[in-house]
């Protein structure tokens, strides 16, 4: 793990190596099982191993694909056009980062979650100290999110991307007005159901979600990752 990017396939210059993830189970509710806060809310704390998410409207071990993104003519223009960040040592974005096969380390605070993500050694934070989002909110990478509680699930709201980033590795693109909306649920001691869902009316017709399993994994540390730059196969064009 952490020598570039996507399980098993040749992407950017690099072929990088993640290991083969079986169908994900179907956790069974088990409420007792569940870590919590102080406050009773779930404790997301721990590494979790996610599926590699290449194409998000396609269903595959562990992910259930959204089957129709309803494109816009925008859209399927630059469809895998938009220029490949990652290709060049730069941030996926926070959709793609949580689609990478690389673990994640969740670290919970009462007031808010944060998420260290192994591929390309960066973190996320999810505010939950009922702030909203600023007025005059900066575009960047990965957004600005805020959370709030429904039940046990926590509910993550995203929004102030750029637009240099794709959502995926396939190629879909996405606008400044991109929004996303993601929801944690630990179903049991082991797994976190988690569902993704994308709003952009630029470049999407309609609304639409993605879904998959993240499972715990107690022995596992976060590992350094190395992003090589002057990478001559992908600047001279020998693979795309």
């Amino acid at each position: 793990m952490g020598i570039c990017f996507i399980a098993s396939v040749m992407v950017c210059g690099w072929i990088a190596v993640a290991p083969a993830f079986a169908q994900s189970p179907s956790p069974t509710k088990d409420a007792a099982a569940i870590p919590r806060m102080p406050d009773g809310h779930p404790d997301f704390s721990g590494v979790w191993e996610r599926p590699p998410v290449l194409d998000m409207s396609k269903s595959a071990p562990g992910q259930q694909g959204a089957a129709d993104l309803a494109m816009t003519d925008w859209a399927k223009t630059h469809f895998g056009e938009k220029y490949d960040s990652q290709g060049h040592c730069l941030p996926g974005g926070y959709v793609r980062d949580m689609n990478s096969p690389f673990p994640i380390e969740i670290v919970q605070r009462p007031d808010r979650v944060v998420i260290l993500y192994e591929f390309n050694n960066i973190f996320h934070h999810i505010f939950l100290d009922g702030r909203p989002h600023p007025a005059d909110l900066d575009l960047t990478w990965n957004g600005h999110s805020i959370g709030r509680w429904e039940g046990d699930t926590l509910v993550v709201d995203t929004i102030g991307f750029n637009d240099r980033t794709m959502l995926d590795t396939s190629g879909h693109p996405h606008t400044t007005d991109l929004h996303v909306v993601e929801r944690f649920t630990r179903t049991d001691a082991a797994h976190i159901a988690y569902e993704i869902t994308i709003t952009d009316p630029m470049a999407y017709a309609k609304t639409w979600s993605n879904k998959r399993t993240f499972t715990l994994q107690p022995t596992w540390n976060l590992m350094q990752y190395n992003c090589n730059e002057n990478n001559r196969d992908l600047l001279e064009g020998h693979i795309k």
